[in-house]
């Protein structure tokens, strides 16, 4: 029987994201008409609490925000999807990260351009210490490093699961520090590159593996993932539309999607089909967020 209060809890960093979808970027001083616009939350970890919480989770989020009209929307759009924000600490005066995401309507193309919030990095208190003992996974993606370090290992020596996202361009040597404490590690092929030294995907999830995960994946877009376990790999198509819109948010609701179907008690298999499908289904709509599924809708599709 489960006694978790908490499925997934993540520990990152919210964002308002301002994103226009444009037939070409601008020129210096040149007016445009833009197709379309749209104002959601963003970031990685963020994004991923709000796909798990879609797809029948319960999800909580750990971050340090400033008490302007951003972390206002913020909160809101966390209440409004189910994410538990009780564990987010708003700061008087301070302000919260806006990106600015320029969508190319021919290829998905994106140019972001973001202004950083002023809030202080969180500090974990005892409540979100606590609060990550009862949670069933603990999803991070390196940011607030010294938070995220102490959650991973306190998760670890717990019996919580860990879950990492590794990011392209984001890879930093001190990761290697994280990723032994992890249980599922989900990175880029640019991460995985340049973490494990090799090219070739099916090659880095397997030497990730041996660093410590019991599930090792490496998402490559339109190619689709590999992912591996210490009993199989396996390739895992990509699920394409032929109205794609915006690819922002992908990669995070195709974490949120595989933590969901793990929940769920699903193989790992099922979980990277559950995975690919959200987050294709994800880039039909203008944003990180618009175009995550429920559980149902993504159960009808595939």
């Amino acid at each position: 029987m489960n006694d978790k209060q908490i499925d997934v809890i993540g520990l990152g960093a919210s964002t308002i994201d301002v994103l226009t979808l444009m037939e070409h970027f601008p020129t210096r001083r040149e007016v445009r008409q833009a197709l379309s616009t749209a104002i959601q939350g963003g970031g990685p970890v963020a994004t991923a609490m709000v796909a798990v919480s879609r797809l029948g989770g319960k999800s909580a989020m750990i971050d340090s925000i400033g008490d302007d009209w951003a972390g206002e929307f913020v909160l809101r759009e966390f209440r409004d999807e189910g994410v538990e924000t009780g564990l987010i600490e708003v700061h008087h005066g301070e302000t919260t990260a806006v990106s600015n995401i320029l969508v190319a309507a021919g290829d998905g193309a994106r140019a972001i351009m973001f202004v950083p919030g002023s809030a202080p990095e969180p500090v974990l208190s005892e409540a979100q210490k606590s609060a990550v003992l009862s949670a069933r996974i603990l999803h991070v993606n390196g940011r607030y490093w010294s938070a995220c370090l102490q959650a991973a290992e306190l998760a670890k020596r717990s019996g919580v699961q860990v879950s990492f996202d590794g990011g392209a361009d984001r890879f930093k040597p001190e990761m290697k520090t994280l990723v032994p404490l992890t249980d599922i590690c989900i990175v880029a092929r640019d991460f995985a590159e340049k973490y494990t030294g090799e090219a070739d995907p099916s090659r880095a999830a397997q030497s990730l593996l041996k660093e410590g995960p019991r599930i090792a994946a490496v998402t490559d877009g339109i190619n689709g993932s590999r992912v591996c376990t210490r009993e199989v790999c396996f390739h895992q198509p990509a699920f394409l539309f032929p109205d794609t819109v915006d690819t922002t948010g992908c990669g995070d609701s195709y974490h949120g999607a595989f933590l969901a179907g793990l929940l769920r008690g699903f193989t790992v298999q099922k979980s990277a089909t559950l995975a690919s499908a959200v987050s294709g289904m994800n880039s039909r709509r203008l944003g990180g967020r618009s175009g995550i599924p429920s559980f149902d809708e993504a159960v009808k599709f595939l």
